[in-house]
């Protein structure tokens, strides 16, 4: 058996050790080390993550969580001796300019892995303030202005001593450099500049506390993230119907974090410091894709790590319909695709609704449809107790590799777990 202990099958009775790291490296069971994880609200997704994520830590891997709006994972992580980052609305700032560890770790790295380094952090922060643009427009910004963007961020690092905020790379574009005028098509006239910009110029000032994000863009990192730890950004503190700023948040913790993983990998590589592997958790996938038409390429080019050697990933929703609920048809396609290239797909209850969307991107017999369709049954009510029942298919999930036949498991809790698993507390003992 490889993996993390899941459970046992609800056919047969048997052990199922899974995690995609294990299948994937150990195994040799998936082409590549990710999972998606589909399921109705309150049947247990979190929790059977949080199982794989703590069973992983045993192995040295190191969970990252790179936004939790619950929160699902704060306990786990804590109890785990890791870091949390708290960050909301007048608590805590992270800084989208803000390389992390990349710039300390360039300097220890050969010209050519410096070099590599560096052109990947650079990417990294323009497709960054691009998609929270996209965010707080609903649609991206224009060739011209990710060109003027790219540009303005070049001579930035070139100019600035210290990390820049986003205040820094607005004052830029407002101050017109003569190369920034070139690359905006000014022909010449700075009137022409000034309106080619100001639609950026607008947007960026949204970003700096002055409009619907707030201000959590605007300064300074609070906390940097350490690269040696189980890390967990807490973005709790949003409430659900600040969408945007839901949105922003998540894009922003991601792209952060992939860059502090990026930093570590290319220090290992360098032979610097000891080979890390991390176990990253992207949760809520579909608030992120829903904010604004292009975000499924933003995301696709931040998660691309998962594809090199070191780096396991969960992405979680709760139904093929979040996904497909796009207004694009080409991001529609796209956001499929998340779905079709994961190594494994786990399935907890879904309605009967669901299966036509499900079995296009997965291969499902009848039989496992319909087991998923009767976890997805409402909990009956107790007439001694006067209570709720647990829902029929709390804990049960369905495994499915490529056109395998599907692996049914039920997750029971262990004692230890109950302290970091509170936020279902339709688990019973």
């Amino acid at each position: 058996m490889a993996g993390v202990p899941l459970g046992r099958s609800l056919v047969g009775g048997s052990t199922l050790c899974c995690d995609p790291i294990s299948w994937f490296q150990r195994a040799k069971l998936i082409l590549n080390p990710s999972e998606f994880v589909l399921g109705k609200p309150g049947l247990g997704k979190s929790t059977i993550v949080r199982r794989q994520a703590l069973g992983l830590a045993g192995y040295g891997v190191n969970p990252v969580v790179f936004g939790d709006l619950k929160p699902d994972y704060v306990d786990l992580i804590r109890a785990l001796g890791g870091q949390v980052i708290t960050l909301g609305r007048g608590r805590g700032f992270l800084n989208v300019l803000d390389p992390g560890e990349v710039t300390a770790t360039a300097a220890r790295l050969p010209a050519e892995q410096r070099r590599a380094l560096l052109a990947d952090a650079h990417g990294r922060r323009l497709n960054t303030v691009a998609s929270l643009i996209t965010v707080l427009r609903r649609v991206p910004p224009t060739d011209r202005e990710e060109t003027i963007l790219n540009a303005a961020l070049t001579i930035l690092d070139d100019r600035h001593v210290g990390v820049p905020v986003l205040g820094d790379l607005l004052h830029l574009i407002q101050e017109a450099p003569e190369d920034l005028r070139s690359v905006a098509l000014d022909r010449g006239e700075l009137a022409k500049y000034r309106e080619v910009t100001e639609h950026l110029e607008s947007s960026l000032i949204g970003l700096l506390g002055r409009g619907r994000l707030g201000e959590m863009f605007s300064q300074p990192t609070s906390e940097p993230m350490r690269h040696d730890l189980p890390v967990c950004f807490d973005v709790s503190s949003i409430d659900d119907a600040d969408s945007q700023m839901q949105a922003a948040a998540l894009l922003a913790c991601w792209s952060y974090g992939f860059g502090t993983i990026s930093a570590a990998q290319a220090l290992a590589d360098a032979g610097l410091e000891p080979q890390r592997r991390y176990f990253v958790i992207l949760d809520e996938l579909w608030r992120v894709l829903r904010a604004g038409r292009g975000l499924v390429d933003r995301v696709d080019a931040l998660t691309r790590l998962n594809r090199q050697r070191g780096v396991g990933m969960a992405m979680i929703t709760h139904t093929m319909s979040d996904l497909l609920a796009l207004p694009e048809e080409e991001d529609r396609m796209k956001a499929r695709g998340f779905v079709e290239r994961a190594g494994m797909v786990i399935c907890g209850g879904l309605p009967a609704a669901e299966m036509p969307q499900l079995t296009q991107v997965v291969a499902m017999t009848e039989a496992e449809q319909h087991m998923i369709e009767d976890w997805s049954t409402p909990p009956s009510w107790d007439s001694e107790s006067g209570e709720e029942a647990p829902p029929p298919g709390l804990g049960n999930f369905m495994i499915k590799v490529g056109g395998r036949p599907g692996i049914p498991v039920h997750v029971d809790l262990t004692e230890d777990e109950y302290a970091v698993n509170d936020t279902n507390r339709r688990w019973v003992r």
